[in-house]
């Protein structure tokens, strides 16, 4: 399934309507996995959506939360800004594990 970057008006609807279809609402949002604008006084104020959906649009941003962190990664390296794994982890485990120095084995 795509993502949809437009809502569909026929998933705008009032907070009052959905109250009162509630049921063949819910099918709805599982059928369609997408979700719905719930207005109140003509306003847009609540996105309902179905947990599976919800759970896949997770997972989505932490893949692109991943992938940003990749491309970050890569044009740091390509510019130079990397560090010796040796002194890497030297850090790491002196802010994790409270030692200064870990124990090389070469």
């Amino acid at each position: 399934m795509g993502v949809h970057a437009v809502v569909d008006l026929s998933d705008i609807q009032s907070f009052t309507e959905f109250q009162r279809t509630a049921r063949d609402s819910i099918k709805r949002l599982k059928k369609t996995g997408r979700p719905a604008v719930l207005t109140i006084n003509g306003q847009a104020e609540v996105v309902v959506q179905d947990a599976k959906s919800y759970q896949r649009l997770l997972a989505r941003v932490e893949e692109a939360d991943r992938l940003l962190a990749l491309r970050r990664s890569i044009a740091e390296y390509r510019a130079g800004q990397f560090r010796d794994i040796d002194d890497a982890l030297d850090t790491l485990e002196a802010r994790h594990a409270g030692t200064a120095q870990r124990t090389r084995t070469k």
